[in-house]
């Protein structure tokens, strides 16, 4: 039968996204791990940690983004290295060829930066839940609290350092617009009207970088479609068929960026793990503002 103009187009489904049935119907396979990936600012004030025992998706397991880190680095959850990450994953009872669905308590957060993660080091069935644990309660689904024990495994990690932007990569992206970077935190604080959440931080932004706050690409605590995500790079003046490096505060937003872009086929070239924390403590880089 032929498709007639009035016929909706069939969404292809997106592949990074688990649904909340899906997780709940193989919640007790062996070889699939529910991940709590929640992490909160400083000035939020929340214990993410404490609020996963007080009640998370049974047998989820936490990550913890800032001690699953690099410590040597002054900089905040630095990506770790490979023996690190295989150990600490290990130890949660994730293992080689695991499925991996990563949620947050806030609906589409920091799981983005712990998929991310997890690509990184060498994961190939790595998801996140749509909607989160926002959507898992809200559904009625059952809660457990306390921490999840999972008998240890082995994850061997090995580390992809070509989607991870480094500072001297930005620097050239900006200097011969060979990349456009593109920054995921507020407006406010992209012009240097808002005080950063880090103390030391200069406000601003880089020269020439672009602003999608990543609010714009997520609606109710999930992805947003397509057209919106498109629609949202491209009112910021980002050209889609170019190479883009994705910026925040400290890499963790910028990931929601990545996880939206990679949704549209259109995978950016990197994430600046050091980001602001980064570019915004170093008195000898440019900073605008407005």
């Amino acid at each position: 039968m032929l498709r007639t103009d009035n016929d909706p187009i069939p969404l292809r489904p997106n592949p990074w996204l688990k649904s909340t049935e899906w997780l709940a119907a193989h919640l007790r396979d062996r070889e699939v791990v529910a991940v709590d990936g929640s992490y909160f600012l400083p000035t939020q004030k929340r214990d993410a940690h404490a609020e996963y025992r007080a009640g998370h998706i049974p047998g989820a397991v936490f990550f913890d983004i800032e001690a699953i880190s690099d410590h040597s680095s002054e900089l905040p959850h630095m990506l770790p290295g490979a023996t690190q990450f295989g150990d600490a994953v290990g130890a949660l009872g994730i293992g080689d060829g695991d499925t991996v669905v990563v949620y947050d308590s806030l609906g589409l957060y920091s799981a983005a930066r712990v998929w991310w993660t997890f690509r990184i080091f060498g994961a190939t069935k790595v998801f996140i839940l749509d909607g989160g644990l926002p959507k898992w309660k809200a559904e009625g689904r059952p809660l457990e609290t306390g921490d999840a024990k999972r008998s240890a495994r082995r994850f061997h990690a090995e580390m992809d350092i070509g989607p991870v932007a480094m500072l001297a990569d930005v620097r050239m992206a900006i200097t011969d617009r060979s990349s456009q970077v593109v920054d995921a935190r507020s407006a406010e604080r992209f012009a240097g009207r808002a005080p950063e959440p880090r103390a030391g931080l200069r406000s601003g932004h880089m020269p020439g970088s672009f602003n999608v706050p990543f609010e714009r690409v997520l609606e109710n605590g999930r992805l947003a479609s397509p057209e919106r995500i498109e629609a949202a790079f491209a009112a910021a003046g980002v050209d889609l068929d170019k190479p883009i490096i994705t910026s925040c505060g400290s890499g963790v937003t910028a990931a929601i960026l990545a996880l939206a872009l990679d949704s549209i086929g259109r995978p950016p070239k990197g994430l600046y793990d050091g980001s602001w924390s980064e570019w915004g403590s170093r008195p000898d880089l440019p900073v605008e503002r407005g």
